[in-house]
């Protein structure tokens, strides 16, 4: 009867995205191996190659949690709130994901099979989806719903790669404020007209 691992892969790609974000594509599976709790030998036999190892642990997460959550919110609470929380929420993901996708292009990699162009779009469509719900509510006025996707998306992947790269952003100095900013400055143009 095989013996059931105590170590999850999940655990040797957690480590091994450790070492990568920390040393690039050169950090040894050997000190993998030590980070993890395994041996050397086992991360081969779990992973064929080093290179199938840093693909997998570098991958875009499979389960994106702000996109689940948007189907919660739809018709519910205050939308204003509720943008602010989700590009919270989005600012998470990035933090986690760029530098991943950074470590992938530095290896020439992109796109990848591990990364299809359909799971990046997934989030503008995720969001554009979410917004025509709110519209079609009367809690959003008429607009172009993909243009807002579109704007959320790229100014807060801009945020994380400016705070990645080491650019003082000059705007608010938490990324709350800038949400905050960021959601006001759209909510002028696509809060609900009131009728008096």
């Amino acid at each position: 009867m095989a013996r059931i691992p105590k170590i999850t892969n999940e655990q040797i790609l957690e480590a091994a995205r450790e070492v990568f974000l920390e040393k690039g594509f050169s950090g040894s599976t050997l000190e993998i191996a030590a980070r993890s709790g395994v041996s050397e030998a086992s991360i081969f036999k779990r992973f064929s190659t080093k290179e199938e190892l840093f693909f997998t642990a570098m991958g875009i997460p499979e389960k994106l949690v702000w996109v689940n959550e948007l189907e919660t919110l739809v018709g519910k609470g205050n939308l204003k709130e509720n943008l602010i929380q989700i590009c919270l929420r989005i600012l998470e993901f990035h933090r986690e994901v760029m530098p991943r996708v950074m470590m992938l292009q530095s290896r020439g990699k992109i796109p990848t099979p591990e990364i299809p162009k359909p799971k990046l779009i997934q989030h503008v469509n995720a969001l554009t989806a979410f917004l025509e719900r709110e519209i079609k509510q009367g809690r959003l006025r008429p607009c172009d719903p993909k243009t807002i996707a579109h704007l959320l998306l790229g100014s807060l992947m801009n945020y994380v790669l400016s705070e990645h790269i080491g650019i003082q952003v000059s705007m608010p100095t938490t990324e709350q404020e800038f949400v905050q900013c960021l959601v006001e400055i759209l909510w002028q143009g696509i809060a609900p007209v009131k009728h008096e």
